[in-house]
């Protein structure tokens, strides 16, 4: 899926210059510039209703800029996943995942498209899409945009509506994937382990950093220090300035004119915003001794079995996980904790004190004709807080929400900030036990990273069904997985229960035929070569992504010297083809590796 080495045309695949963009009196994108080269794996971000999806339409080539142009390179094909994918009538899974491949094609690409869908959960190929509930729809949607044959992939949420075990598949995948990929994501772990360069929308303007997300967190903030420190800097010679001025110089002579003139212009720069940030303090009720008991809990749906005899007495300050692929029972779960749903049998008592906000994974019907702010305050009008009394109208400026979102109507705001305003209407309530199902979806970073450190401190009780697992490894205390019908509490975050959980069982081979029992297997083992190339291949792909990383900024400074310039793409694009060697290098090691283990604990 790599363009050919031998056109250097084709090195960018796709260049954005000076796009603006804007809805009403919103700026979405103001004269922003992306350059977008082979191998780049780039992840955005922004807080929700930043223009992050309208930025990937344009890319993609599904919306108009209101200016600026978007170029592709020669013969550079795009391939885009929507957040809300569109599905023709009377149309099956396997034809869907292969509209728009060349008939010529189809019958090869079959057996891949059916092994990617089968990964992603979907096994009934020739069902109606129409009939797939809206998750199992955009997991056929991924399918579709993973199988075509691409040089750039955007992805608008690749992650959403998708497990856990499907998101380490996914992140593997990409990982490995030859093609450029452009993907909005709010899962850091994806961000950390697939991106090599992360672009932020912010105030319309665009960042870039040359780096994974942990990194990126490093170089933002010493950008941001940078600039507080010019802006320091700037207002030291204004005050100098103006002391000089009303001392009572006159701009009689030229130099006296140019200090009037260069006061001015350091006047006329606007001072850098403060980061506008997500403000939460812990608001919860009392919460009495008994919470919630569950005791030998079942439940059943259209004759197959969700869970049966589960247990548990939920515990002041619990913090609880619940994890396990789609379908498998979570959300009923929690709508029975929630006394939503009543068990087949079993009993679930709920403690007189207990204040529940239940934060939904459908989110709540809301009216998008409704005000944000009057959608706020039919919950309340004001709520007591650690810090007085704070109306509707402050805690949605501590949401994000300023004075032209708060009086903006439902129905134009984001899918993010509609959740946002969900998540507020819950807290308003002062619940002293939250149950969240999916609450990272469709939630932005920043928020995200608040809501987390707001959870630390929340005095009472924390129950998350999540696909997160940065999420999960940050807030749960231990989890409860899902596992072929049943519960099995695990201690510890995500994380933990990676490292806890027992290896599924390999099927018991049949005895070899009496003939065959002469001949000798040799055992799986490491050359002495393949045992130093696994030792060292992490670190030799380590190297090369950060030769990569540092052509590509001085790719990025390079605006004069053009030989210089097709030097270091020359260069870059060498060292690409040397990581892709030793990532299939390193598949095949880690393939290797697994099966000798495999075979040692058999043998044990």
């Amino acid at each position: 899926m790599r363009l050919g080495a031998e056109s250097r045309s084709k090195l960018i695949l796709l260049t954005a210059d000076q796009i603006t963009k804007s809805y009403t009196e919103r700026i979405l994108l103001d004269s922003v510039s992306l350059g977008i080269s082979e191998g780049d794996k780039i992840g955005v971000i922004g807080v929700n209703g930043t223009g992050k999806s309208t930025f990937l339409k344009i890319l993609a080539g599904v919306e108009e800029a209101d200016s600026g142009t978007v170029t592709k390179g020669g013969g550079v094909r795009v391939g885009y996943l929507p957040q809300n994918p569109v599905f023709e009538e009377r149309e099956t899974v396997l034809e869907h995942t292969l509209s728009g491949v060349a008939l010529s094609q189809r019958e090869a690409k079959e057996f891949e498209c059916k092994s990617i869908l089968t990964k992603l959960g979907i096994t009934q190929f020739d069902q109606d899409v129409q009939e797939l509930s809206g998750g199992q729809k955009r997991r056929v949607a991924l399918a579709a945009a993973l199988v075509h044959e691409v040089e750039l992939l955007v992805l608008d949420e690749p992650t959403n509506h998708i497990d856990n075990e499907m998101v380490d598949w996914l992140e593997r995948y990409l990982a490995r994937y030859r093609g450029a990929l452009l993907m909005v994501t709010h899962d850091r772990y994806f961000l950390e382990r697939v991106a090599n360069r992360i672009v932020e929308l912010e105030g319309g303007s665009l960042y870039s950093y040359p780096a994974n997300y942990s990194k990126y967190l490093e170089l933002k903030s010493q950008r941001e220090e940078m600039a507080l420190a010019t802006q320091r800097k700037r207002k030291s010679l204004l005050r100098s300035e103006l002391e000089w001025i009303q001392r009572g110089a006159r701009a009689r002579g030229t130099k006296a004119r140019f200090r009037v003139e260069r006061f001015e212009e350091l006047d006329a720069i606007p001072d850098i915003a403060e980061e506008q940030k997500l403000e939460l303090s812990s608001l919860s009720s009392r919460l009495g001794k008994k919470i919630i008991e569950v005791e030998e809990v079942s439940k059943s749906f259209g004759g197959r079995e969700l869970f049966s005899h589960f247990s548990y007495n939920l515990l002041r300050g619990d913090r609880v996980g619940i994890v396990g692929p789609n379908g498998c029972g979570k959300s009923t779960l929690l709508k029975i904790l929630c006394g939503l749903l009543p068990p087949d049998s079993g009993r679930v008592e709920i403690g007189e004190t207990v204040r529940l906000g239940y934060f939904s994974q459908e989110a709540r019907e809301m009216d998008p004709n409704l005000r944000a702010i009057d959608y706020i305050k039919g919950v309340a009008p004001e709520i007591d807080t650690p810090e007085g009394t704070l109306s509707a109208s402050q805690m949605m400026e501590r949401f994000l929400f300023d004075g032209n979102l708060q009086y903006t109507a439902i129905g134009r705001l984001s899918g993010g900030e509609r959740r946002r305003l969900c998540l507020l209407r819950v807290l308003m309530e002062a619940p002293n036990i939250l149950v969240l199902d999916e609450p990272t979806n469709d939630l932005d970073i920043q928020t995200l990273t608040i809501l987390e450190d707001y959870l630390e401190s929340f005095p009472g009780v924390v129950v998350a069904v999540s696909h997160d697992r940065y999420f999960l490894d940050k807030v749960a205390h231990h989890l409860f997985a899902f596992e072929e019908g049943v519960i099995r509490p695990y201690l510890g975050g995500y994380s933990d229960y990676l490292a806890q959980r027992p290896e599924p069982e390999r099927p018991v081979k049949a005895a070899p035929r009496r003939e065959d029992s002469r001949v000798r297997r040799e055992k799986l083992k490491f050359t002495f070569k393949e045992q130093r190339e696994y030792d060292a291949i992490d670190q030799e792909i380590a190297c090369l992504e950060e030769q990569i990383a540092q052509t590509q900024r001085e790719i990025e400074c390079q605006s004069s010297d053009y030989l210089r310039l097709q030097e270091l793409m020359t260069q870059k694009e060498e060292l690409e083809g040397k990581l892709s060697e030793k990532m299939d290098r390193w598949v095949y090691l880690n393939d290797l590796a697994e099966r000798i283990a495999a075979q040692n604990h058999t043998e044990k």
